[in-house]
């Protein structure tokens, strides 16, 4: 058996592509070599160009190529100077073009993080949109997922934290944020504190459905569904709908001998996509792809032709919203 997310494995599902012409904006995805495994330009422009009509893409931080020396708190910038290189390459090629950079800086610097922004604008030469400060944070024991820490329990509510969002909505910045289901009432209030910065709330606040919430899908969804709904009450939050083929999603695609079909797929996603939707609306929900993440559950032209078929009864103008609109507005791209 190949092994998950390899192109031999993803080789073993090919189907046919939904609406080739649908301009789609990927609005989340990431580029990085870790161990042995290598995603930067080459392997984007190769999904990117599988069959559907990607046009531009939304870099997401993900801890690629910091310094190693230097000030802590600006070594996140050396991410941007390697993205602004991939981009240049992305732009020499007949594909998709990475047009817009989410960075990262620690937020918690409150108004000194002006110095990280300011060096982030500097070395994107244009294409800096803003910050994730990832606010994952999950009991003991869970041993999945690279953020499980990355945020104190009470991250959130912390002033300093909050006041470097404010920054973020000062300069026209947006805020995007990573967390597990359990942190969704708290980015709800966190939302409802800094109402003049653009929040966009990544991968539907990540239902998990490993460890300890193995097997209980149903349950979660329940109280996820509610807190969708409340977050959505607040304007400055547009919902970015899409990464929930990871491993800690727990659809257990990544474990199989076969990767997901876009049937599948669509089968098993759809209610969280449709209540997200309704909750929020088309203009203020756009679509992902969380590449390579989700690529241990599925390849990209399959992942596409699920979202579509998800929206299928949808009109030709709300689905121009969800694939390519939403993103454009809010990430100017």
């Amino acid at each position: 058996m190949p092994d998950p997310g390899t192109e031999a494995w993803l080789a073993q599902v090919i189907e046919d592509i939904i609406e080739p012409d649908l301009p789609i904006v990927d609005a989340h995805h990431h580029l990085w070599t870790r161990d042995s495994h290598v995603y930067e330009v080459e392997q984007l422009l190769a999904d990117t160009g599988s069959g559907h009509n990607v046009t531009k893409t939304v870099y997401m931080e993900c801890g690629s190529r910091y310094r190693e020396t230097g000030p802590e708190h600006m070594k996140p910038v050396a991410e941007t100077e390697f993205v602004l290189q991939q981009a240049k390459q992305s732009r020499k090629s007949d594909g998709a073009s990475i047009a817009g950079i989410i960075a990262h800086a620690d937020l918690r610097l409150g108004e000194d993080v002006l110095e990280v922004l300011e060096a982030h604008s500097e070395a994107s030469e244009g294409l800096f949109r803003g910050i994730r400060h990832a606010g994952a944070w999950m009991e003991e024991p869970f041993p999945y997922g690279r953020h499980a820490r990355d945020g104190a329990t009470d991250l959130y509510s912390q002033a300093n934290f909050r006041t470097g969002i404010k920054v973020l909505g000062r300069l026209g910045l947006t805020y995007d944020t990573y967390h597990y289901h359990n942190r969704n009432q708290d980015f709800a209030n966190l939302s409802s504190a800094v109402p003049d910065t653009q929040l966009i709330l990544d991968h539907f606040g990540t239902p998990v459905g490993v460890g300890p919430y193995a097997g209980k899908h149903k349950e979660i969804y329940e109280t996820w569904a509610k807190d969708i709904a409340e977050i959505a009450k607040r304007d400055n939050v547009v919902a970015k709908i899409g990464g929930l083929a990871m491993p800690v999603n727990g659809f257990g695609w990544d474990t199989r001998e076969t990767p997901a079909t876009s049937d599948e797929f669509a089968e098993a996603q759809h209610s969280y996509f449709l209540h997200t939707i309704e909750c929020f609306g088309v203009d203020r929900c756009m679509m992902e792809s969380n590449f390579p993440v989700d690529r241990a559950s599925l390849s990209y032209h399959i992942l596409f032709n699920g979202l579509k078929k998800i929206v299928a009864d949808f009109s030709d103008d709300e689905k121009h919203q969800l694939f390519h609109g939403t993103a454009a507005k809010i990430y100017n791209v």
